[in-house]
């Protein structure tokens, strides 16, 4: 059995013009488009860690769902070049607050998709079946849809 590093993310989402929306930030290394990420962080609850990574990357805060929306692996490439097998959680958060300052600005490009259209630009195939899910009926997705509901009305 393969052992991954775990990792945590935030799915930003909103609602515009009735279709949800994510967004979706650049990576710093090979700029392709990926949802706020980063490791486990010590005495720090993991879907609180995925709204820090929120914060430091795209720049957004909101209310960020406790239970895990999906996983998606990938591999990791490092500063020293080797490779990292690597599991995601991924917490589905509806944006409250996008700042125009924050952290890693200098560093990422942000920008909403519908989430259709993001399920087709992200490398990862697990990410992409996880985005698409929010596509037909979004309010009825497990986890995110509370969210959603609550955000629409």
């Amino acid at each position: 059995m393969a052992k991954f590093k775990e990792q945590i993310a935030a799915m930003p989402l909103r609602w515009h013009d009735g279709d949800v929306e994510v967004l979706m930030v650049t990576s710093r290394d090979t700029g392709r488009w990926v949802v706020p990420k980063g490791w486990t962080m010590k005495d720090v609850k993991p879907w609180a860690a995925a709204a820090i990574e929120a914060m430091e990357e795209a720049g957004v805060k909101g209310h960020i769902a406790r239970e895990v929306f999906g996983t998606y692996h990938y591999d990791k490439v490092l500063d020293d070049a080797k490779t990292v097998a690597c599991r995601v959680q991924v917490y589905p958060m509806i944006v409250d607050e996008e700042r125009d300052k924050w952290k890693e600005k200098a560093e990422r490009t942000r920008r909403w998709f519908p989430v259709g259209e993001a399920a087709d630009l992200v490398d990862e195939e697990e990410l992409s079946q996880l985005l698409k899910t929010l596509v037909s009926k979004p309010k009825k997705t497990p986890v995110a849809g509370p969210l959603l509901r609550r955000a629409a009305s």
